[in-house]
């Protein structure tokens, strides 16, 4: 029977993307209890962050004359979008007035200067970097200098240093190559800052 399949395949396409939320809901839960906060905020929390993926808040813009293109000079627009940078980052500010704000700040530095070397800027792009390195970095320094706060400094370490070192840093190379909206954080919950301080949470 050619039905048993098909019911089959649409059990399973319906089934998935609960399989998945229910995983990253678990995966948060885990993330926010680390932090110190109660695990009911992690659905809000999660909602805030996908919700936020769609504002961006305009930083400043500035006329620019990309490279390679013959015509005028284009508006570039340099923004913080809040789901993908300004929540991660205000949770990593947090966690810094809970203490360990020196291991916090060292861990910062480090994942700032690897985050700037591995991070490449691609034209019509943006920021290119392997998404484990900035994590691995954060929670190999936690791990040495963290103690018992190793969670939290991975975390706020790993987000801060990101920013920093991938997209600060290399913020006016990018309005050169192109003109625009520019997002930092602009990828949401994929987005690598985002993503960097989720993946040094669960490996701390």
């Amino acid at each position: 029977m050619i039905v048993l399949p098909i019911v089959l395949f649409l059990f399973v396409m319906l089934l998935l993307p609960l399989a998945i939320t229910g995983f990253t809901v678990d995966m948060v839960t885990v993330a926010v209890t680390k932090l110190g906060f109660a695990p009911g905020l992690a659905i809000l929390l999660l909602a805030a962050i996908v919700i936020g993926s769609s504002i961006n808040i305009p930083l400043y813009q500035k006329n620019l004359q990309p490279v390679g293109m013959s015509w005028g000079p284009q508006r570039s627009v340099v923004a913080l979008n809040v789901g993908g940078g300004l929540i991660p980052i205000i949770l990593a500010l947090y966690q810094i007035t809970r203490g360990h704000a020196l291991a916090i700040l060292v861990t910062t530095a480090i994942v700032t200067l690897v985050s700037y070397s591995a991070a490449q800027v691609v034209p019509g792009t943006g920021i290119r970097m392997n998404a484990m390195v900035a994590p691995l970095t954060a929670v190999v320094c936690a791990w040495l200098i963290g103690g018992v706060a190793a969670p939290s400094v991975a975390f706020a370490g790993g987000i801060l240093g990101t920013l920093i070192g991938a997209d600060l840093l290399h913020l006016r190379e990018i309005e050169r190559l192109s003109s625009g909206t520019l997002s930092i954080g602009g990828a949401g919950v994929l987005d690598g800052i985002a993503l960097c301080g989720l993946f040094a949470l669960l490996l701390a």
